[in-house]
């Protein structure tokens, strides 16, 4: 691995060089290598959880974990772009996982086929940030807790037709000018 900048561990490689040069020249290379360090947690593999996977993937991640406990249903498959044909009955993250990694094989991508409410208090420390879609407000609020009192960037959203909502608690958070 070539470093773009002396330092070693903070550079990134040539081939990230060029893969995220729009982005690197819209908002930095110390935004992009933050970007590049973080790990996320996505619950939810609907619609709109397909479109955020996909952003993070896209835009660079260290590493994407996709949550997702329900079965592929036929509505799954005209709303979801990550699902391949003849998924039917198949977990929803699980399903997702190949065209995911397609996306962009820099990133890490994995599929959980649990349930969120299953996972321990201590499982969401391990991410930077958790992305929650399509969730009940009980456990919206429950995971918020979590992710606060662990100092993990905590974003919720769904969609509903035409309308939609998104929720984010960054705690203390420090922009980069």
């Amino acid at each position: 691995m070539v470093e773009k900048e002396e330092g070693g561990p903070g550079g990134i490689s040539e081939e990230e060089a060029a893969q995220y040069d729009r982005q690197i020249r819209l908002w930095g290379l110390e935004a992009q290598k933050r970007l590049r360090a973080s790990k996320v947690l996505l619950v939810g593999m609907k619609g709109l959880g397909a479109e955020v996977a996909k952003n993070l993937i896209l835009a660079g991640v260290k590493g994407l974990t996709m949550l997702d406990h329900q079965q592929v249903s036929q509505e799954d498959t005209r709303a979801q772009f990550l699902i391949p044909g003849g998924s039917l009955g198949r977990n929803r993250a699980e399903a997702s996982l190949e065209r995911a990694q397609n996306l962009n094989p820099m990133v890490d991508v994995k599929a959980d086929a649990e349930s969120v409410e299953s996972k321990p208090a201590e499982f969401f420390s391990q991410f930077d940030a958790v992305c929650l879609t399509g969730c009940s407000r009980d456990v919206m609020m429950q995971i918020n807790q979590i992710c606060h009192q662990s100092n993990v960037k905590f974003f919720t959203g769904d969609v509903f037709g035409y309308h939609g909502y998104m929720f984010a608690d960054l705690g203390e958070h420090e922009f980069v000018e």
